[in-house]
């Protein structure tokens, strides 16, 4: 159930801009606004005015003007929070906003814990557990990928491919039960065959939405990335053509880089989680060794490696470690320094690992064009695709995939094991269970509290 009290929060970004935005949710939201609210329409009240209107005046305290401000007023249920709410918008700098939210609050509103607006949402039945979790998802979005799955959950998809697996479990589960107690009108005859379809189906279905789990985690977050090569390969030169400026030091000297030196940047809509790495090679420098050490582990935690080989100078013993450990990788060869005499080319490289071939000079940008539209293939047309499909990127609905699965193989155990039909109904409620704990139908206090205090503050 709702709190009875009303709340308010600062909902804009908390730096100076040009408009701050100040929400009031609950029932008494028109009535403390009125108290410090004056249109310049004198007449205007915001608990007389109808819903999705708008009001121009000031906002005062006794009679000092604070700021001037927009009232926008929207009346239950139809609202964000499913009750009453207003807001203010008015200039953006800090001190008045912070100055209006003290008055509002001295009026009789409470301000607002963490994602309790959207915590309100999900309590009034607006939206499900899922639709809640995928509003901080659209704010915390590094890319387009992670804004349309998000905005996908936010409108539904999800909940409606729950909705529907739950409402098969429990019309077989209501059956079994109606069937034990009345026998003279429901017959059991046939039916755990019957059963271990629907369930094969509805494990087929959960399998279908956990294999998008580790895509779709790898695109919304950002792929893991690692620049890797011998010393002087051209790496920072990489690096900072990604970033687009000297974000990493080049020089002619060999082992410059003796750590990992860490980025975020977004290539036409794929975020990559960048590392620059110390260049590999065979030393007896402890320094550079730790370093070499770092880059050979970055390596193996990578979704995507980016292999820099200096065209202008041939293979030799540490290109050969390097592609060997390599191997089993998301790789993408680079062939560096094109814009001097080359002395390997494509084919010297293939002899040795299977791996799409870019030619590249990092110091003037030559073909970063070609190597931006293979990535871009690569994770949006290859392996990684994007398209209709209902992708899964919140560990927690995994998780909970995962245990429904496990409830159904179990009903398919005790199917095969000719156990009584009264065992599967535990095991079929189990996964009812487990489903409904992604949309919040079966959701514990305890695990909304803990989700909604992950959001940020206004939201």
């Amino acid at each position: 159930m709702f709190k009875e009290d009303t709340i308010a929060a600062i909902t804009t970004g908390m730096s100076n801009a040009g408009v701050g935005i100040i929400r009031i949710s609950g029932d008494r939201a028109c009535e403390i606004t009125d108290m410090l609210f004056r249109a310049a329409n004198k007449n205007k009240k915001a608990v007389n005015m109808k819903s999705y209107t708008a009001a121009f005046g000031g906002v005062y305290e006794d009679d000092r003007m604070i700021d001037e401000a927009i009232l926008l007023v929207m009346k239950a249920p139809h609202t964000y929070t499913c009750e009453d709410v207003c807001e203010l918008q008015c200039h953006g700098g800090i001190v008045v906003l912070r100055k209006i939210l003290d008055l509002v609050i001295k009026c009789g509103a409470r301000a607002a814990e963490p994602g309790e607006f959207t915590k309100r949402a999900f309590l009034g039945g607006r939206i499900d557990l899922s639709q809640a979790e995928s509003v901080m998802d659209i704010i915390n979005a590094k890319n387009d990928f992670a804004v349309r799955t998000s905005v996908e959950q936010l409108q539904g998809r999800l909940r409606d491919k729950i909705i529907d697996m739950r409402e098969q479990i429990l019309y077989n589960v209501a059956f079994i039960e109606s069937a034990l107690d009345d026998p003279e009108h429901y017959s059991l005859d046939g039916f755990p065959q019957k059963l271990e379809i629907i369930v094969d189906n509805l494990v087929d279905s959960v399998d279908n939405l956990l294999t998008t789990f580790d895509n779709g985690k790898v695109l919304s977050e950002g792929i893991n990335t690692v620049i890797v090569g011998k010393p002087n390969a051209g790496k920072s030169s990489l690096m900072n053509m990604f970033v687009g400026e000297e974000r990493a030091i080049v020089t002619d000297m060999a082992g410059t880089t003796r750590d990992t030196l860490s980025e975020v940047i977004n290539v036409r809509g794929i975020t990559l989680n960048i590392v620059d790495t110390a260049g590999i090679r065979d030393t007896d420098d402890v320094v550079e060794k730790i370093g070499v050490d770092k880059a050979l582990e970055s390596v193996d935690k990578a979704d995507l490696v980016l292999y820099v080989v200096d065209s202008s100078i041939d293979l030799d013993e540490n290109d050969h470690r390097i592609m060997s450990r390599i191997q089993d990788k998301n790789v993408v060869v680079i062939l560096n320094k094109s814009d001097l005499e080359k002395k390997i080319d494509e084919s010297d490289i293939k002899k040795y690992i299977d791996a799409d071939i870019i030619q590249l000079s990092a110091l003037t940008g030559d073909g970063s064009e070609e190597l931006y539209e293979l990535l871009n293939r690569m994770f949006f047309e290859g392996t990684l695709t994007y398209n209709d499909q209902l992708y899964i990127t919140n560990t927690r609905h995994k998780n909970e995939l995962v245990c429904t699965k496990n409830a159904l193989l179990k009903v398919k155990e005790s199917i095969d094991m000719g156990m009584e039909e009264d065992f599967f109904s535990i095991d079929l409620m189990d996964a009812y269970e487990h489903l409904g704990l992604i949309i919040g139908e079966t959701a514990r206090d305890d695990l909304a509290d803990k989700i909604f205090k992950e959001f940020c503050m206004g939201k």
